[in-house]
């Protein structure tokens, strides 16, 4: 039937046009963002999955930044440890040179002015084995706990070591000296105690700090992994979008002639009346 009314053929070139331009803006948008799924209207379900993973993520990030810091308290804690295990050595040597009975009163002194100041400088160590307020060499803190999952009910824990002087890692009392030969020779023997548990305390230190690496170096892995699994199932493959933008592109232009052809069609029925 001939009729201007209704113009079938232009309706159906209209709605292929429609289409293809929603068509047209949904692979544009994909170039734009770079994902295939940039929203819940995407596709709900991925997208859904995708939020939960990029939550791991963030979570996997605070527990990088909370191993970070442990694993700086505990190296601080390392660099006095090594520092105090230094000046035991300085003081043995002052000890034994002390021990010798044949010396003279002036030189006794001054061994032992040299020994009181390094067992001085074990409390300053002690006291600035800081870091972001935490000191757990000090014996102020027992431990220092870092979050090692995304859930954040999983912690490993390092303990601390309490290297003041007259304590039990250090048994060298702060008024320790070596003032006469006995007191020297009775220091020496304190001195390779103190040394002794500095040392073995240093290795549980280091053995807590090598855990706390291993275990960043882990969280930094399965975070990369969580990445590219977010992207597997959101990105757009743009190589491929390209080409569709270019095919819907040419596409749009035929569907705008055939609406074109189309809406010309009725003018035909003007012959008609000539």
């Amino acid at each position: 039937m001939a009729t201007v009314n209704t113009n079938v053929g232009a309706a159906i070139a209209l709605q292929n046009l429609n289409a293809t331009n929603r068509d047209l803006a949904v692979v544009q948008s994909r170039i734009n963002t770079g994902l295939e799924v940039a929203s819940a209207k995407d596709n709900g379900g991925i997208f859904a999955i995708a939020q939960k993973l990029r939550s791991d993520v963030g979570a996997l990030n605070a527990v990088s930044q909370s191993l970070d810091r442990s694993a700086s308290t505990v190296d601080v804690a390392i660099a006095a440890g090594e520092a105090i295990s230094d000046i035991l050595i300085e003081l043995k040597e002052k000890a034994l040179a002390a021990s010798d009975s044949s010396l003279d009163t002036a030189s006794r002194d001054a061994l032992n002015e040299d020994f009181t100041s390094l067992r001085d400088q074990i409390a300053t160590v002690v006291s600035n084995a800081e870091f972001n307020g935490v000191n757990i060499v000090d014996g102020s803190t027992a431990n220092v706990q870092a979050l090692a999952d995304a859930d954040g009910t999983s912690r490993l824990t390092v303990s601390g070591e309490n290297l003041s002087l007259s304590g039990s890692i250090v048994t060298i009392t702060s008024t320790q000296q070596i003032n006469t030969a006995t007191a020297a020779s009775t220091t020496i023997a304190t001195i390779e105690t103190s040394l002794q548990n500095v040392n073995e305390a240093l290795a549980r230190l280091g053995t807590g700090s090598k855990k706390l690496e291993l275990h960043n170096i882990f969280v930094s892995k399965l975070s990369d992994a969580l990445d590219a699994g977010i992207g597997n199932l959101v990105d757009a493959d743009l190589a491929k979008e390209s080409a569709k933008l270019q095919s819907l592109q040419v596409k749009q232009q035929l569907g705008v002639q055939a609406l074109s052809i189309a809406n010309q069609a009725p003018q035909t029925l003007l012959s008609l009346f000539r």
